[in-house]
């Protein structure tokens, strides 16, 4: 069987484990800029508030019932998630990572009430080892476990496990679950479950398999095996990603070149990072930037412009320098800038690169620093080492975070201090 152990409204967990003083009480955490909440505690949504809601919008019930307002600390949020997988892989062995806050795992039981309980020991364990609350959701798919989580979350019966192990479980189950919530289906598919009268999940799998393949692509085949209790999605596949994206809203507007390109150089430097972090190697690289649309007053532009290397690399200077190239071809001076992005695409793994007759670059050479610089980065903290291009965080173009807490976990600086007597 497998179980889906999702982490409940991480970001807002992750801020309580510090402040205790905090719990029970209503906790929001902003997006990147101080823009929209992005978690929550139930006790904030409570008094009404909802994922999206731009910060503008909800001071008065911020100041009214007392909010505590918190900036993305991502920092402090790997570093707990880090701390929470682990206490996973080593009670549940073999562990699929599938986001910051959720990791799919095999349960080796008896039968159901077995892996129940192992499960609810799992949550003990990780609310005692790390203090982040967590649901866990068990099928014999994961498609169906992440329905089974839902239900963890949504009903405190469950005491925070739920289990669909028989046909029973899982007609019930998907009788109440609505289609468009389901794993996997977008937003295209849901335009052909509506037109089709389509409303739940075991609607869906009511469809014939023949309906179901002149309808959907392969993963949305794969979708509605899983739900009639069929495993056949493999995260390994899923999980490779086809492009990585890094952008963000300024803290405030720019209209200097030299500012701009250093937005771009950071955010291609960490796109680089993430490549190598999964061993690939990327083609092609873009670059997008665009003024601020809801500036009326503002003349507005944006532009994008991709250009492929010649070779795949994940080197960060190679990257940069391709990245910068892209962006003098579409800079234009007089605007106020509010937004930048890099993207990678035509991703591969780094095991198989088609080298180039004409290419001049020591790649052996350049492998060895990038390895070098890696290493002292994660021993001395993110950009210890960096392009000089790439410069400070005290940048007008870096994203606001009025709100952020201490980095408690990974700055010596920012430890707490414990009096005693």
């Amino acid at each position: 069987m497998f179980g889906l152990v999702d982490c409940n409204s991480f970001f807002a967990s992750c801020e309580l484990i510090f402040r205790p003083d905090l719990r029970g009480k209503p906790v929001v955490v902003l997006s990147s800029n101080d823009g929209c909440v992005v978690a929550l505690t139930p006790e904030a949504k409570a008094v009404g508030l909802r994922r999206g809601n731009p910060l503008f919008q909800i001071s008065d019930i911020v100041k009214k019932h007392g909010v505590a307002v918190f900036s993305s600390n991502y920092e402090l949020y790997a570093d707990i998630s880090s701390r929470v997988m682990s206490v996973i892989a080593e009670e549940a062995g073999h562990i699929d990572i599938y986001s910051i806050d959720e990791a799919f795992i095999d349960i080796d039981a008896d039968d159901a009430l077995q892996a129940v309980d192992k499960m609810r020991r799992l949550r003990q364990l990780i609310m005692k080892g790390v203090g982040i609350p967590v649901s866990i959701g068990i099928a014999h798919t994961r498609t169906l476990a992440k329905v089974a989580n839902h239900y963890a979350k949504a009903y405190p019966n469950y005491r925070g496990v739920c289990s669909i192990d028989n046909e029973e479980k899982r007609v019930k189950a998907l009788k109440l679950f609505p289609v468009d919530e389901v794993w996997g289906v977008g937003r295209r598919n849901m335009k052909v479950m509506q037109y089709n009268g389509i409303r739940t999940a075991y609607g869906f799998t009511q469809m014939s398999e023949a309906w179901v393949k002149a309808n959907f692509q392969l993963q949305g085949v794969r979708t509605w095996k899983e739900l009639r209790g069929v495993a056949c999605k493999d995260l390994t596949d899923m999980s490779e990603k086809k492009s990585i994206c890094v952008s963000r809203s300024f803290g405030s507007m720019i209209s200097d070149y030299s500012q701009m390109a250093e937005s771009v150089a950071n955010f291609a430097s960490s796109c680089a990072e993430k490549l190598r972090r999964q061993h690939s190697v990327a083609s092609c690289i873009t670059v997008f930037i665009h003024t601020n649309s809801h500036r009326e007053d503002l003349q507005q532009y944006g532009n994008t412009r991709t250009v492929c290397m010649p070779v795949p690399t994940s080197y960060t200077g190679e990257i940069v320098t391709y990245a910068l190239a892209a962006l003098k071809l579409i800079f234009r001076p007089g605007y106020m800038y509010k937004k930048s992005g890099v993207v990678l695409s035509c991703i591969s793994d780094d095991s198989g690169i088609q080298q180039s007759l004409f290419d001049g670059v020591d790649r052996s050479k350049m492998s060895r620093i990038t390895k070098a610089v890696d290493s002292i980065n994660r021993a001395y903290g993110r950009d210890t080492v960096h392009l000089a291009i790439q410069r400070g965080s005290e940048s007008e173009w870096n994203a606001r975070r009025e709100y952020r807490s201490p980095h408690y976990t990974t700055d010596f600086e920012d430890l707490m201090t414990v009096v005693s007597g």
